[in-house]
């Protein structure tokens, strides 16, 4: 487990040792992507703002960030993201679009297979 070992939030351990679970028992790939994201090193989190998923995102379609979502742009159509963290506004935002917001685990769980998920960094 290289990298987790120098973690010392307790749910961003147990979000990594899930994603990698779920990524063997189900043999989705993205989960394991998303899990060597979150466990490097010294790596910063994805910062990603509300005018970028409304840019490369699809009205339904359900995007992971794995880091924060910021409020900063304009959403115009309803998306559902997962992510580490949301601003108030960010939240705001994509719940102000008909939109969703969700933690990691939430999607892992009600999507363990990893389908029709976007990764946005």
């Amino acid at each position: 487990m290289k990298g987790i070992e120098n973690k010392t939030n307790p749910r961003l351990i147990n979000l990594i040792n899930l994603l990698k679970r779920t990524s063997s028992e189900n043999g989705a790939n993205i989960w394991r992507e998303i899990a060597d994201r979150l466990e490097k090193p010294g790596r910063n989190y994805a910062e990603v703002n509300i005018g970028k998923i409304n840019r490369y995102a699809s009205s339904g379609e359900t995007v992971i960030v794995p880091g924060k979502v910021l409020g900063s742009g304009v959403l115009e159509m309803p998306v559902n993201v997962a992510a580490l963290q949301f601003s108030s506004s960010a939240s705001s935002k994509i719940r102000g679009a008909s939109g969703s917001c969700m933690t990691i685990e939430e999607l892992v769980q009600n999507n363990p297979k990893g389908s029709s998920i976007r990764i946005l960094r």
